[in-house]
């Protein structure tokens, strides 16, 4: 893997070269992450003219939710606790030689910007953007290895749950246990906060489970995700609880169904963005659900949740082959519920058979 952090790194370096910066500050922790392998707290990583340096402000713990670091790459520990490793990386930048220095100032603080003047007050600091942000949007086969473990995790985590008696059980209690159960199959912890929506709160996108418990007839709604190796996945699955559906129940969620596929089958290589949104959210907006409807209908994943690119109406871009996206349209009736679909897929071109469903579990409407 250290070959591939390093070509990494270089088309980085390459990226900065072309603006005129010789040394690059990374210090948004998921790039520190993509560009180095590990992401200790606090670290950044300075990329300079003549090594690349990782520095901590404290001692590695070996963690291995942090990530493994590249061999590679030089490591600096800070000798105070209290120092700043992006003020260390400016002093580290201007003593290397390097008179300009690019920075991602969507993440840095004002306080710590000025703090990087003050040391280095005759080096020139340019804005990075989100040019790691953009080489992360295609994942290479061992990121994607890394994802179909996680949906597999996460698979099997809501799958034992589905085995299990829900009537009477709390929102709260089946989310902890949720993710207790993707822990206890290898995960390194949940990819974001469970959501378990029951009831009138069904459908609804994040909803933070509440102490209302499962009661017969419910529509019941759950988002989860394994992190495993850094890499996050996502499914949302729809069920009803102890009875069979009632009508409004079946055609609600066969619309759903009918936009998530929409918005699956349009993840072809060259299609943009958002006519992607738009094959998913034509369907609910005909049939008189728009007002409603979430800004996108799905999101890049990786090592963060959330990552480009956004899946929305007014999203710039087309889809390139390789590239994980999750497909979550959904529809919540205020005071009766709702139904949320979610899978996390990655685009294939045709040839290879369309689109990679990683995310299986069952999209039928059960009873349970």
């Amino acid at each position: 893997m250290s070959e591939v952090y390093t070509v990494r790194r270089a088309l980085l370096r390459d990226r900065c070269a072309a603006v005129g910066s010789a040394a690059a500050l990374v210090s948004r922790p998921a790039n520190v992450r993509y560009l180095a392998g590990g992401a200790p707290p606090g670290a950044v990583l300075l990329l300079g003219p003549d090594e690349d340096v990782l520095l901590c402000p404290r001692a590695l713990t070996g963690d291995p939710a942090q990530g493994r670091t590249d061999d590679e790459l030089r490591l600096a520990l800070l000798p105070a606790t209290d120092g700043d490793p992006v003020v260390a990386a400016a002093d580290l930048a201007i003593s290397s030689g390097a008179e300009s220095l690019a920075v991602e100032e969507h993440d840095l603080t004002v306080a710590r910007h000025r703090a990087m003047r003050a040391v280095a007050p005759r080096l020139r600091l340019a804005d990075l953007g989100a040019t790691v942000e953009q080489l992360r949007i295609v994942k290479d086969e061992e990121e994607i290895a890394c994802l179909r473990i996680a949906a597999e995790i996460t698979d099997q985590a809501l799958g034992e749950l589905l085995e299990s008696i829900l009537v009477g059980r709390t929102e709260r209690h089946l989310a902890l246990e949720l993710e207790r159960r993707l822990v206890d199959h290898g995960a390194d912890g949940p990819a974001f906060s469970t959501s378990v929506a029951t009831g009138p709160n069904s459908g609804q996108g994040r909803h933070r489970p509440s102490d209302r418990r499962v009661e017969e007839g419910d529509f019941l709604s759950v988002c989860l995700g394994a992190n495993y190796r850094g890499y996050r996945c996502e499914i949302g699955r729809t069920f009803v609880i102890g009875t069979a559906p009632a009508a409004w129940q079946i055609d609600l969620y066969e619309l759903v169904f009918a936009a998530q596929r929409a918005g699956r089958e349009a993840l072809v290589p060259g299609t943009a963005y958002r006519d992607v949104d738009r094959a998913a959210r034509h369907l609910l907006d005909s049939a008189g659900h728009g007002d409603g409807l979430a800004p996108w209908t799905g999101h890049g994943v990786g090592l963060e949740i959330d990552e480009d690119p956004q899946l929305a109406p007014a999203a710039m871009g087309k889809l390139d082959a390789c590239v994980p996206v999750t497909v979550e349209p959904g529809v919540h009736l205020p005071g009766r519920g709702g139904v949320r679909i979610d899978d996390t897929l990655v685009v294939r071109p045709e040839a290879d058979g369309g689109p990679e469903l990683l995310t299986i579990t069952t999209k039928e409407l059960l009873a349970l």
